[in-house]
């Protein structure tokens, strides 16, 4: 049982029965009432943010999640399946529930599955960048670099970034997981 004087961002915690990662929390206290917790936090099955306030020394349990590597290998249409390179376990996860996640997967990226009491899984946590071939795109143009301008281009995912003029098909880029937007490109 934790408290939440122990509350920290990212811990997570088991409330009314359901998995919530503490995203942003504020003590607070006023002259007139007890100290509460004011709290943010996200539910891990569904993705939902809330907001809960809880009495200050309440205490709830601990979620025990668990993070473990593997390698995504394909896609079955409805599924994607990962495989863990040390048991050569192959685990299925639905495409509901990665919906963000499946633009960045590439074959052989390896990626952490999140499992809650080691046998649920609650999704997957990508690097915060990946490098991504250039599918499509219109062609190069040179010399416009007084203007931020930018044009559409369609990463071998189906991902459709915003890039320089410069980018061309079968480029390489350094993609942002967080937002899915182009950092630089990838000269390896």
């Amino acid at each position: 049982m934790i408290s939440t004087a122990d509350f920290k961002t990212g811990l997570t915690i088991l409330y009314e029965g359901e998995i919530y990662q503490i995203i942003e929390f504020l003590h607070s206290k006023t002259a007139r009432s007890a100290a509460n917790v004011v709290t943010k936090l996200r539910n891990l099955r569904t993705g939902a943010v809330v907001e809960k306030t809880f009495r200050s020394g309440e205490k709830m349990e601990q979620a025990n999640i668990e993070k473990r590597p593997m390698q995504y290998l394909y896609d079955t249409g409805s599924k994607y399946v990962f495989m863990n390179m040390e048991t050569y376990e192959q685990v299925e996860i639905n495409i509901s529930q990665i919906e963000h996640e499946k633009n960045f997967i590439y074959e052989g990226l390896s990626v952490d599955i999140t499992y809650f009491n080691g046998t649920e899984i609650l999704g997957l946590v990508l690097p915060e960048k990946v490098s991504l071939l250039v599918a499509e795109t219109a062609p190069g143009v040179k010399g416009d670099t007084k203007t931020n301008a930018s044009k559409d281009a369609i990463m071998e995912t189906g991902l459709l970034v915003k890039v320089p003029l410069f980018v061309d098909e079968g480029d390489r880029l350094i993609i942002s997981t967080a937002d899915g937007s182009y950092v630089s490109r990838d000269n390896k």
